[in-house]
């Protein structure tokens, strides 16, 4: 027989704390930026052309802010492959039995601004064979055909009824999580606050953070149609974000200038502020754009190769071994 053997190298270590926490602040910065409202943003001539000065300047903080930031910070960690998450979601995805090489992360949030760009990446992501996963009996759907009305579903509730039951409330999704050569996603909300994860028909994966007391382990919920994915935090994803999330919230607080110390004590999260501030007066997409130099580069490299094997005796049969490696150190 013949058997699939993947092997997983980390490429670099998440050790140097400018490196890791400039990859976590393009993000925030991008989630940020998006969270402005259109309308406002129009009067400079679209996001694409509001500098990074502007930004304290057009927005309106809201209890959202946050939540919106996570989101986008899951998705850019997956498509860099940042193992503290990536793994977490290999082990979601495995309870909603489906796997594949790495999984990958499209961002879909149709409430954010900028709506019709994501559903535009979507698309160019997507195939016709794409199927999305769901909790129910019956064959999967194809999730690109309905990608526009999962979007008119948001806003117009008269718009889901043309959807299947079983992509009912799809349109809640954060994230499209899944593999690219196996074509099979499910949707998936993300949420800073558990107690926001909502049950629904089309969607399979809550990624939430770690909560104090309870338990770490990816799981299926009791009662709804969800696998829970929570992200560790102590030397981890979580302990990241809200360090660059502070960082963030102290360089927009000062007018996007470096804070004052009592602001951000830590001599590292002051070099990301100066590293931002140097660049205010630059459109931000840019300054996101630039800044991808000075921080984490991808960190998993995914090597899928065959291998000739003697028949297997008995019933018991395997085709694929995923084997994470060590990173070489000299």
């Amino acid at each position: 027989m013949v058997m699939r053997v993947q092997e997983q190298r980390q490429l670099s270590p998440v050790s140097d704390e400018v490196l890791a926490l400039t990859a976590i602040v393009r993000p925030i910065l991008r989630g940020v930026l998006y969270s402005l409202k259109k309308e406002i943003v129009d009067q400079v001539g679209g996001y694409e052309n509001v500098n990074l000065m502007m930004l304290p300047r057009l927005r309106r903080e809201g209890d959202g802010d946050c939540g919106i930031c996570f989101e986008y910070c899951v998705h850019e960690a997956m498509m860099r492959g940042d193992p503290r998450v990536l793994e977490r979601i290999q082990d979601a995805t495995r309870l909603c039995n489906f796997d594949g090489q790495v999984p990958k992360s499209i961002l879909f949030g149709v409430e954010k601004s900028g709506g019709q760009q994501l559903i535009g990446t979507a698309m160019e992501v997507l195939t016709n064979d794409s199927r999305v996963l769901s909790g129910v009996p019956g064959q999967p759907a194809k999730l690109r055909r309905y990608l526009n009305t999962l979007a008119a579903a948001f806003r117009r509730p008269s718009s889901r009824l043309a959807l299947p039951y079983s992509i009912n409330g799809l349109w809640k999704a954060d994230l499209f999580v899944g593999y690219s050569d196996t074509d099979r996603w499910v949707g998936t909300s993300v949420k800073i606050n558990p107690a926001h994860l909502e049950e629904a028909a089309g969607l399979r994966i809550g990624i939430i953070p770690v909560r104090q007391g309870a338990t770490d382990r990816v799981r299926r919920h009791e009662t709804k149609n969800l696998v829970i994915c929570p992200l560790h935090h102590d030397a981890d994803f979580m302990q990241a974000f809200y360090e660059g999330w502070r960082i963030v919230q102290a360089f927009l607080n000062a007018d996007a200038q470096v804070p004052r110390e009592v602001a951000l004590p830590r001599p590292v999260d002051r070099e990301v502020a100066r590293i931002l501030a140097e660049r205010r007066g630059f459109p931000t997409l840019d300054v996101i754009e630039a800044i991808k130099a000075f921080g984490q580069p991808d960190l998993l490299h995914t090597d899928d190769t065959q291998a000739d094997l003697y028949p297997l005796s008995g019933d018991a049969q395997t085709d694929m071994i995923v084997a994470p490696a060590p990173q070489n150190v000299d």
